[in-house]
């Protein structure tokens, strides 16, 4: 059985209604290479991964988290790692119909695949699209060779068009990423590849400012003096000509790093970024979920094959599952919220955390020019506060 999603032209965002809907994140852990600025949890394996093994598991690990959560309707898929394109088309027809089995799977749902241009090929881009796919997240990251190279990145400009051309003509959905802030990069230069990017561009882009990680091979570079990254005022100047750009081109920006034509945002993302419930499947994998009206965090065991054995033994691979704290909640809407130009609903945060917000400190952040009231019940973030939002978001939390 194949998943079947109608694509109906129309994948508006939803408003925030108080619903930010129910998401699935399936975790694939395996990449060609690791990435010298990359801290996800991704691995290499030199031998061919058993992707038969893992599929079993994955039907094991969904089955059991949907024994949790109880019937649920999806809203939205997203199949994350490491590098999905990595697997079979029949790999993850396998996990999405196992997901349609144990969940409610309405027809037309958003459903993505992170993609490697490396990794591309014209029939695996269709066996992905008949199975159900049909959203592709490319890692582009750059749209010059050099810059490629230093990134670790094992494709070339070259292949990076040729995959975001194969995935425009398959996909009815596409998005791909951009790493800027890069060493030795200025305006002038980001603007130009920016500009570049938004001409191939579909519907969405994901722009990331480089930030250097601890325990990445950047991290050892950047604290021996090897690895010289822009300074704080050029990083601004990079974000603020970002803005401006995508703006003018009809792509603002719905969050600090994502950009999207009107409609086409992101619809997993959203319901993250909303506080929404979401199940975390697969090696590393982390969720947050409402069993009975406790909201509960949840993450599995990190490395591939102990995750693989932990399935095998007891249906699941749980390292961590957390009752979260009302004040808990509240924090993380915080943090979660206020990374969208929507900002969050002022009543849902103080009833999570039991207290309305300082008032002095709402005070200043807005004559400041760092918040904003919208109307009587939304806050949200000016351009200014986005610059400096882990400050905004401390100083709220408080």
């Amino acid at each position: 059985m194949t998943i079947t999603t109608r694509f109906t032209g129309d994948f508006r965002a939803y408003p925030d209604a108080g619903d930010p809907g129910f998401g699935v994140y399936l975790h694939w852990p395996f990449c060609a290479a690791k990435c010298p600025y990359c801290d996800f949890n991704s691995h290499v394996r030199h031998k061919p991964v058993d992707q038969s093994r893992f599929v079993d598991a994955f039907r094991q690990e969904i089955a059991y988290t949907a024994g949790m959560t109880g019937p649920k309707t999806v809203t939205s898929i997203f199949i994350g790692g490491g590098t999905p394109s990595l697997m079979d088309p029949s790999t993850v027809g396998a996990i999405l119909d196992t997901v349609a089995r144990n969940w409610h799977v309405p027809d037309g749902i958003e459903i993505t695949l992170e993609a490697n241009p490396s990794s591309v090929e014209a029939t695996r881009f269709r066996g992905y699209r008949d199975a159900g796919v049909n959203r592709v997240s490319m890692g582009v990251q750059a749209l010059n060779d050099a810059d490629l190279k230093v990134l670790g990145r094992l494709h070339d400009v070259e292949d990076a068009l040729k995959a975001i051309r194969l995935a425009r003509e398959t996909f009815p959905r596409l998005s791909f990423d951009l790493i800027y802030a890069r060493p030795n990069q200025t305006v002038v230069a980001w603007e130009a590849e920016l500009k570049q990017a938004i001409g191939y561009a579909v519907d969405h882009l994901s722009l990331y400012q480089l930030t250097i990680e601890e325990g990445t091979p950047f991290y050892a570079l950047h604290k021996a003096g090897k690895l010289i990254v822009p300074d704080g005022d050029l990083s601004a100047e990079l974000y603020e000509a970002t803005q401006a750009i995508t703006g003018e081109a009809g792509m603002p920006a719905y969050e600090v790093s994502n950009h999207a034509r009107p409609g086409a945002e992101s619809r997993h993302n959203l319901t993250y970024w909303r506080y929404g419930d979401y199940a975390g499947i697969g090696a590393g994998a982390h969720g947050r979920l409402t069993l009975n009206s406790t909201r509960i965090a949840t993450a599995t065991e990190r490395m591939p094959e102990r995750w693989l054995e932990m399935v095998e033994a007891r249906g699941a691979a749980h390292v961590e599952i957390e009752e979260l704290e009302p004040e808990e909640q509240a924090d993380e809407l915080l943090l979660m919220g206020l990374r969208l130009t929507e900002g969050i609903e002022v009543s849902r945060w103080q009833a999570l955390s039991g207290r309305p917000f300082d008032s002095a400190r709402e005070r200043d952040l807005i004559a400041n020019g760092f918040l904003e009231r919208l109307g009587n019940d939304r806050i949200r973030c000016t351009p200014a506060g986005m610059l400096i939002l882990d400050a905004v978001v401390a100083d709220l939390a408080i």
